[in-house]
């Protein structure tokens, strides 16, 4: 079963378990999915990537909404969106840990010194963080890879 389908039962689970959190936004995250099939000159089906791609940009856009609504001190409103995070999260893969960044940004590291013939340097971080960023696939935070390879290129 793919990602949107899942997305679909799980919402008429929600609505029949009368369960408001969930409904409203499993019911956010298939609108802001649909959004993403329809933009564009023509309509067409998203495959499971670019569906985790809508599902993750739109936690991340929970995560700071919950920033500012603290910063501004509305705790209930932070914890909202802190809530509706919880909920996308259950659908995105497990993020990676800082030490499994590292390592990921020494095998990118070591892949583009293979290309190139000799270690990257601060000028290659592009190229670093292409290599790096694939192999994370949306597991990680990108300043957090970003991050991590720059701590190695420089230091």
């Amino acid at each position: 079963m793919g990602l949107k389908a899942q997305l679909r039962d799980d919402l008429t689970t929600a609505i029949k378990g009368r369960d408001e959190l969930t409904k409203s936004t499993l019911r956010m995250a298939l609108s802001a999915i649909t959004a993403a099939e329809v933009a564009g000159d023509t309509a067409r089906e998203l495959g499971e990537d670019e569906v985790l791609r809508v599902l993750t940009r739109e936690a991340k856009k929970r995560a700071e909404a919950a920033e500012a609504f603290d910063a501004a001190g509305r705790a209930e409103l932070a914890g909202k969106e802190r809530a509706e995070a919880g909920v996308l999260a259950r659908y995105l893969p497990a993020q990676l840990s800082d030490d499994e960044i590292g390592e990921l940004a020494d095998r990118a590291i070591a892949e583009v010194t293979s290309q190139l013939g000799e270690a990257p340097g601060p000028r290659q971080m592009g190229q670093v963080m292409k290599v790096a960023t694939a192999a994370a696939g949306g597991r990680a935070e990108g300043s957090k890879v970003a991050a991590a390879v720059k701590s190695r290129l420089l230091g």
